[in-house]
């Protein structure tokens, strides 16, 4: 069984800063792509960020030059540095991971952490 735990959400004032951090854990013989994603009252879960297993990113545009995303192999983790946050990024964010636990990789998902952005 895989698990992937993610823990660094809460409240912060608009332009502040939150860093998310995610740990993947249990039967793992490999992971490959990684990510962050988050979802909205309302709204469908969208794509925040996504980091490859040899560090290739990508990021959705509302978030470029604000949020970072980063990964530790060893450790499976992968990280969201978020700056100059603003209302809109009000969300819960999911991490996901593609991970080898068997035969075939499959796709994991966190629990969700409340991300809230307001004054």
């Amino acid at each position: 069984q895989v698990q992937l735990v993610e823990s660094g959400g809460g409240l912060v004032q608009p332009g502040g800063s939150l860093r998310l951090s995610c740990a993947a854990s249990g039967r793992i013989f490999s992971v490959n792509d990684m990510g962050w994603y988050r979802q909205a009252p309302g709204n469908q879960r969208e794509l925040v960020a996504t980091i490859t297993r040899d560090g290739d990113v990508n990021y959705d545009d509302s978030v470029k030059g604000r949020f970072t995303v980063s990964r530790d192999n060893a450790k499976k983790t992968v990280n969201l540095q978020m700056n100059n946050l603003l209302p809109e990024d009000t969300a819960v964010y999911y991490c996901k991971a593609r991970v080898l636990s068997g035969l075939y990789y499959d796709d994991y998902w966190g629990q969700g952490t409340q991300v809230t952005v307001s004054s």
